[in-house]
């Protein structure tokens, strides 16, 4: 995200449809990497020159996934996409903030649904159920389930960790009858890295509904259960940045945290391959 010009952040630019203009001096920059026009100074060495990097990237219900390499893997891996963000039958909103939280905070947040019951428990969706609960993993052949053994449908009672070329959760909550006919609704969350202590939130609510349901969701959604679903969203956000940046290296776990520790585990071992392959 820098002109090549000055390092301005591009993504401040115009967009100008195949290409990017920085909004600090002008300097356009195509799909590709490269400078097509510098129109304080036309002729300058700059122009037809590759100068910012282009990584492969897919666009995907609102949100760009791009995929960054490095010598050893420069082409992009097979890349399987959430259902739910490709299923026709299915209406999705993306939610997207900045935390200034560690990455791993965020999957670790995700990887826990016993604090729905506690954190969420005054929001419009996580009010019912039981406080006790007991866990379960249950692998897949993309990942795991880490769900309640005696609690469904009720509150957030189930959580999927797919590894399909990104890492994505799958999950659902009822949603009460104020939100209107369809059922419940799901969300896919994905968490990226921005820096050491920040990271970048992606969340898509969605609901398989069809019809007159499909419009009434939406409208109810834009007009009163977002606002809801934000208050949720920034409980999640205050814990996560109070909590000391070595908060996990004074911990004291229990059963509920089988789904961050098989997490941790899964992450560590890639960590360890990948160190080992550049030794």
């Amino acid at each position: 995200d820098r002109c090549p010009h000055r390092g301005a952040p591009l993504s401040l630019g115009k967009h100008l449809g195949d290409r990017i203009a920085c909004w600090y001096h002008g300097v356009e920059v195509d799909g590709g990497g490269t400078v097509t026009s510098v129109p304080g100074l036309p002729g300058c060495n700059l122009e037809g020159k590759q100068l910012v990097k282009s990584p492969p990237v897919r666009e995907v219900s609102g949100a760009i996934l791009a995929y960054f390499g490095d010598e050893r893997h420069p082409e992009p891996c097979e890349l399987t996409l959430p259902e739910p963000l490709t299923d026709p039958d299915v209406s999705a909103f993306l939610c997207y903030a900045e935390w200034d939280a560690p990455w791993r905070y965020g999957m670790e947040n995700l990887l826990d649904p016993m604090h729905g019951a506690f954190l969420h428990h005054e929001s419009h969706t996580m009010y019912d159920g039981d406080t006790t609960a007991k866990f379960r993993i249950r692998e897949t052949d993309r990942g795991y389930f880490f769900e309640k053994t005696d609690q469904r449908g009720v509150n957030f009672d189930w959580v999927e960790l797919c590894r399909t070329g990104v890492d994505w959760v799958d999950l659902s909550i009822p949603y009460p009858p104020s939100a209107g006919p369809g059922g419940p609704f799901g969300i896919v969350g994905m968490i990226c890295p921005i820096d050491e202590r920040r990271s970048g939130v992606f969340f898509w609510r969605y609901r398989r509904v069809a019809g007159w349901e499909r419009d009434t969701w939406r409208f109810l959604y834009r007009t009163l259960i977002e606002k809801r679903h934000w208050e949720v969203l920034e409980q999640d956000r205050t814990m996560l940045e109070r909590m000391p940046f070595d908060a996990d290296q004074a911990e004291n776990l229990y059963q509920h945290d089988l789904g961050v520790v098989r997490l941790r585990r899964l992450y560590r071992a890639e960590a360890e391959k990948q160190a080992a392959a550049l030794a």
